[in-house]
């Protein structure tokens, strides 16, 4: 990932009590982790990880298959402030290691927009939310794992934690940021033809080679509730999926020419 444009303050009542772990944490989303600097050989990870993920578009979201969101006028996905996709995406890391750390069970929460036109990677902004038991060595590895996720530019990233619920069947799934006071997503299955799932299979996600499909869920609600851009959507887009990368084929995409 290319480095970042600038970054957003935080409010003033955080920023006391916040800020001398940011500057480290976003020191190395800017930079990339320790072992990555100085010549050093970046360790083998691997990250398999299941996303309770809802947006600002209507089911489903077009930004999958477009450049830009859907312009329909105010709620999806455009008003005075230009055209968005506002989506909040709580992870639950299945299995996972960045080196000697284990990430297994790690919780975390990317909210953020991306903006009115993602043709040249460019997106709007984005917060990481941490659950607060992670580590400091944890931490760290997301952050060198989430480009390979998201390849983009981000106008702006924070770094922030919270308390992360997060439960999820084949019928429901909710997530909560701080018991639904800083965020929200709750999604229900749609009907299909039978009691199963509804799923897209071989549409790709972002930088992740693998994927167990879109299972489609709309949300009865997704929010995102602190913050000086805080927004709320409900009967919009939302889907759970399982994502699978690796060093190793981040190395191969590279090869080719692809990372």
């Amino acid at each position: 990932m290319r480095r970042h444009r600038g970054l957003a303050r935080f409010e003033a009542k955080e920023e006391a009590a916040m800020m001398e772990s940011l500057v480290f944490v976003l020191a190395s989303f800017v930079t990339g982790p320790v072992s990555d600097r100085a010549g050093a050989q970046p360790p083998e990870w691997s990250f398999n990880a299941t996303i309770i993920e809802a947006c600002s578009c209507t089911m489903f979201c077009q930004c999958y298959f477009n450049m830009n969101p859907t312009k329909r006028g105010p709620g999806c996905c455009d008003d005075e402030d230009g055209v968005f996709c506002r989506f909040n995406n709580a992870f639950k890391v299945n299995r996972g290691s960045y080196g000697s750390t284990k990430l297994d069970g790690l919780k975390f929460w990317v909210a953020g927009d991306l903006g009115g036109d993602f043709s040249k990677g460019e997106m709007d902004w984005a917060v990481c939310h941490f659950e607060k038991g992670a580590t400091p060595e944890q931490r760290e590895a997301i952050q060198a794992i989430l480009p390979h996720v998201y390849p983009v530019q981000w106008g702006s990233f924070e770094v922030r934690e919270g308390a992360i619920e997060w439960k999820a069947d084949k019928d429901s799934a909710h997530a909560t940021l701080d018991g639904g006071k800083s965020a929200e997503v709750k999604l229900k299955r749609f009907p299909g033809n039978t009691d199963e799932p509804i799923v897209i299979h071989n549409l790709r996600y972002w930088g992740i080679p693998r994927n167990d499909g879109f299972i489609l869920m709309p949300n009865e609600v997704e929010a995102y509730r602190v913050g000086k851009r805080p927004f709320e959507f409900k009967g919009t887009n939302g889907f759970m999926i399982t994502i699978d990368v690796n060093s190793k084929d981040v190395a191969a995409a590279a090869g080719k020419g692809g990372g």
